[in-house]
């Protein structure tokens, strides 16, 4: 196990809190990275693997997103080791809101990752009976409800698209790891935008079509079957975990982390790879995918359009007004362009990653904000 010193740089975490409670087998962790360009925020998730290395990671994630997006808040993050599908669920939930009190909403503001959804949002409102200690609500709320509004994925194929575009891919062939929040809305977009997608995946398997997969078909699918979806097209099955690697141009990773490395990249056919998911790809894939002329826009550049739609719900949580949805969409599509226009930019200008290109970039604003604050010692 690494030791909790060891994640300590000189950034950060600055606070970690842990938690548990006996009586609910409740166990969490609160991350709270860099807070030098605002309050810590990031989502909260629940799975059943949950580690504090894990929430680390992500909190630091988040510290780059918001520093990259140029929006001032801070890296965060929270977790819960708990199965979402448990009947206990809401107990859990509320067992561990609870336990951080002391934090949020002061310190720390819950949002939705993996295992949460808008209505588990609402319940931690009702538990801390402040409307300011969660965003993501449902829209009966007030809130701003990103999976409805598909949000992040929206952002990651415009993202997409302004690669594509650079690189001469526009219109080609996309594959996707994920048809969840983010996997579905970024295939909506991109079929709007013309692109042919000709992968996803659900928890429950992969379809493969290399003549393009019938997306609204689809969408309209996943509403009434969920992850059940791929059960009803046997012939285009593929084994799963192998959707990222067919024949494409593009390749969009929006679902888990660590899922493309240095054992499988060769098999990646793709030249441009768009990070959908938080921490898909390591060092040395990214290395990789460099050495073989592979465009990658970096998790923190490419699924920031949540962040941008986190800041228009934090400004809003104590209003009567809700955000205006096409405000948000404008925003993000606006902020996120330019950003992968930038980094892909600077990274050409230093030789490097664009992995590297863009944590410069968010690193430059959070050392001249910490430096504000009063000199850092040096670490």
């Amino acid at each position: 196990m690494t030791s909790l010193f060891d994640m300590m740089d000189e950034w950060g975490p600055e606070k970690i809190v842990t938690v548990s409670d006996a009586k609910t087998g409740m166990k969490g962790v609160l991350v709270i990275d860099n807070t030098a360009r605002g309050m810590g925020k990031g989502g909260t998730r629940m799975q059943p693997g949950v580690t504090v290395e894990e929430i680390s990671r992500l909190a630091r994630v988040m510290t780059w997103k918001w520093a990259g997006v140029d929006l001032f808040f801070g890296g965060a993050k929270a977790g819960i080791r708990a199965d979402p599908n448990s009947p206990h669920k809401e107990a859990i939930l509320r067992s561990f809101v609870r336990a951080l009190s002391n934090e949020v909403p002061s310190e720390y503001v819950f949002g939705l990752d993996m295992g949460l959804t808008e209505n588990d949002a609402a319940i931690i409102i009702d538990e801390l009976g402040d409307r300011g200690a969660a965003v993501g609500t449902p829209y009966d709320l007030g809130g701003v409800p990103y999976d409805q509004l598909g949000i992040t994925g929206y952002g990651v194929a415009e993202v997409a698209d302004e690669a594509a575009a650079t690189i001469g891919l526009q219109g080609q062939r996309v594959a996707i790891q994920g048809f969840g929040a983010v996997g579905h809305a970024t295939a909506a977009r991109l079929h709007e935008l013309g692109y042919s997608i000709v992968s996803i995946s659900t928890a429950e398997g992969a379809l493969h079509d290399p003549a393009g997969l019938d997306i609204p078909r689809l969408l309209a699918m996943r509403a009434r079957l969920g992850d059940g979806l791929v059960k009803e097209f046997p012939e285009l099955a593929i084994p799963a975990g192998t959707e990222l690697f067919v024949d494409a141009e593009i390749a969009v990773p929006a679902a888990l982390q660590d899922v493309i490395h240095a054992a499988n990249v060769g098999r990646i056919s793709a030249k441009l790879v768009v990070e959908g998911a938080n921490l898909p790809t390591n060092a040395a894939a990214q290395e990789a995918l460099r050495a073989a002329s592979v465009t990658v826009v970096p998790d923190f550049v490419a699924n920031a359009g949540g962040v941008v739609s986190a800041a228009f719900a934090m400004e809003s949580r104590y209003s009567p007004f809700r955000p205006e949805t096409e405000q948000i969409f404008t925003t993000v599509s606006h902020k996120l362009r330019t950003n992968t226009a930038i980094v892909l930019a600077e990274a050409e200008k230093l030789d490097s990653t664009t992995h590297h290109a863009a944590r410069s970039l968010a690193q430059c604003r959070v050392r001249r904000a910490m430096e504000l604050r009063g000199k850092p010692l040096q670490y």
